[in-house]
């Protein structure tokens, strides 16, 4: 992939990113982000495999305990390991009220997978998503015990 190309496709793809953000607590808009077969992982463990299984499992959410929320969502890398394949490392939270950025509790490390649709004018959609309540502390012991007795990089 040149630059010019994946310069292109990383602005599609955070565009797609933020489009699917702003459609969140709109069942059909969100859903309308995921492919058809695209699975969709909850940070508790929860797994809804395709787009119509993820509109519903969203709308008793959207119309009950998270009317009126908004995502916070964050981008921390693009990558593309294939051509017609991004991979988005994120971190993101649900805000309720007058709420504008996210408790260090609630964030979640998220993993998107998004293809680009060969049947919709070359569309980023979302695959496939992961999200995992994020844990500083164990994050950061986790990090110190792989710095500590983890395989140490040649001199």
């Amino acid at each position: 992939m040149n630059i010019t190309q994946r310069t292109t496709d990383e602005t599609a793809v955070r565009a797609h990113f933020e489009r699917n953000r702003l459609s969140w607590a709109d069942t059909a808009a969100f859903g309308a982000t995921f492919t058809e077969d695209a699975d969709y992982v909850t940070f508790f463990g929860g797994r809804m495999r395709g787009r119509t299984a993820i509109e519903e499992g969203h709308r008793g959410l959207f119309d009950g305990v998270l009317k009126g929320s908004r995502l916070y969502a964050e981008i921390d890398s693009v990558t593309f390991p294939a051509p017609d394949v991004a991979l988005v490392h994120s971190r993101g939270a649900v805000l309720k009220g007058k709420q504008t950025k996210p408790s260090a509790r609630a964030l979640s490390v998220q993993t998107y997978v998004l293809v680009r649709d060969p049947g919709a004018d070359g569309e980023w959609l979302i695959r496939a998503f992961q999200n995992t309540r994020s844990r500083p502390r164990v994050e950061a012991l986790s990090n110190w015990l792989a710095d500590r007795f983890g395989p140490k990089a040649a001199a």
